[in-house]
């Protein structure tokens, strides 16, 4: 058993609120990031103590990289958890593929509201997730639907922010400890611009592409025919080194146009 002097204070109010809302059996939304990983290691362990389960949940969508289902089926493994995937095809929602504003309240509705299906089909009186208090500082249009579905934010609840996630995760030895944020593959492309399947599989093939050349974070925006690339600019030599192939291997893809922006990478950048 890990030593109280193991956790500052705040961890230990972090571990106060999960063993709480581990009293009885939980549904967490698993993506395979840092967050959600260090949720299920603590939650796991709350479950063991209190003889309760946990079980991640990792949604296989159009929006979701198919790189978060690969983290989240090997730390699943790694923490020797059971792990359940759900698919929902949210581009079945004309006002989803229409890429509104608001498009993170719509996708995020429609997906916790089948995770809520499911608790209630499973008799799990509770469904968390990994919203960290950074996140609640900026444009997040999806956490007014967790509220109004009642979804637990134990990260977001105790003030944790994505820094102190970090640190925390390193310090139990998690793997993704370090693994860059991932959000959903519509958050490249300009609002009201229809997404569809075949253009979000385009960018996830290109950021895969970039991803063999540079390392951190990555996003390839588009505009139209045009890539636009943001990266860290610690990356840039390397983006400037490789340019002839990178430009050459994303024009395959069908963009006509290559630009590196050289303001970096921005989370989202759409939204400024």
């Amino acid at each position: 058993m890990t030593s109280p002097d193991f956790y500052t204070e705040k961890e230990q109010q972090l571990l106060s609120r999960i063993d709480g809302l581990c009293r009885n059996n939980t549904i967490l939304a698993f993506s395979g990031g840092v967050d959600s990983a260090l949720l299920l290691l603590l939650m796991k362990e709350a479950s063991d103590k209190n003889g309760t389960e946990v079980l991640p949940v990792t949604f296989k969508t159009y929006l979701h990289p198919a790189a978060d289902m690969t983290a989240a089926k090997r730390i699943c493994r790694e923490l020797d958890a059971s792990h359940r995937v759900l698919a929902v095809d949210e581009m079945d929602n004309p006002a989803i593929a229409d890429n509104p504003k608001d498009r993170c309240y719509l996708c995020k509705k429609m997906l916790f509201q089948k995770l809520l299906d499911l608790a209630e089909e499973l008799e799990v009186p509770s469904v968390a997730d990994g919203t960290n208090a950074d996140d609640l500082t900026v444009f997040r249009p999806g956490l007014r639907a967790l509220a109004e579905l009642g979804i637990k934010s134990p990260l977001a609840e105790t003030g944790f922010t994505k820094a102190e996630v970090r640190a925390m995760a390193k310090k139990q030895g998690l793997s993704v400890y370090g693994r860059p944020s991932a959000p959903c593959l519509a958050t490249r492309f300009p609002y009201d611009t229809h997404l569809t399947k075949e253009g979000l599989r385009t960018v996830e093939e290109g950021e895969a592409l970039l991803g063999k050349y540079i390392s951190g974070n990555i996003r390839l925006r588009v505009h139209n025919n045009m890539a636009r690339i943001e990266a860290d600019p610690d990356q840039f030599p390397t983006l400037i080194k490789h340019h002839e192939d990178i430009t050459g291997a994303l024009r395959k893809l069908g963009f006509r146009y290559v630009t590196l922006d050289l303001a970096g990478f921005r989370s989202g950048s759409y939204d400024t």
